[in-house]
């Protein structure tokens, strides 16, 4: 008999592993979403604030990294998919969208908030999720 495929190598011993992989995969689908609706469909916030929104975004993002994966190659892999998944969607939205512009400070902030959440993974927090949904 054949073995079903396992879903990543680098993940760590979940009992549920498709499931918080959905969930990181939802995310980041939303961030993507959030980044590319017209500008006039979002909620107003005090100048400068978004920064910070985009590093929580990201600092979230990859700290759910940190949470899913075992190996330090991984979560390197996932940061630097992270950072370029901010600056292209800063890209995105200089080019496909009439009501938003692309901010090279939106893109940093994305990126300083990837390099916070891979930082977790140097603390004891980082097998937090793993404690929660260990394999039996």
């Amino acid at each position: 008999m054949i073995a079903p495929p396992r879903l990543g190598r680098s993940l760590k011993p979940f009992r549920r592993p498709h499931l918080w992989v959905a969930l990181w995969v939802l995310a980041i689908a939303v961030v993507v979403v959030v980044s590319l609706v017209p500008a006039p469909d979002l909620p107003d916030v005090p100048p400068g604030s978004d920064k910070l929104e985009h590093f929580f975004a990201y600092c979230v993002l990859a700290i759910c990294a940190v949470q899913l994966y075992a190996k330090r190659a991984a979560w390197l892999g996932a940061g630097i998919g992270l950072v370029l998944l901010g600056i292209g969607l800063e890209y995105a939205q200089g080019a496909l969208t009439a009501t938003r512009t692309m901010d090279r400070w939106d893109a940093l902030a994305n990126t300083l908030g990837v390099i916070a959440g891979l930082a977790t993974m140097l603390t004891p927090w980082r097998d937090a999720l793993l404690r929660f949904d260990t394999k039996p």
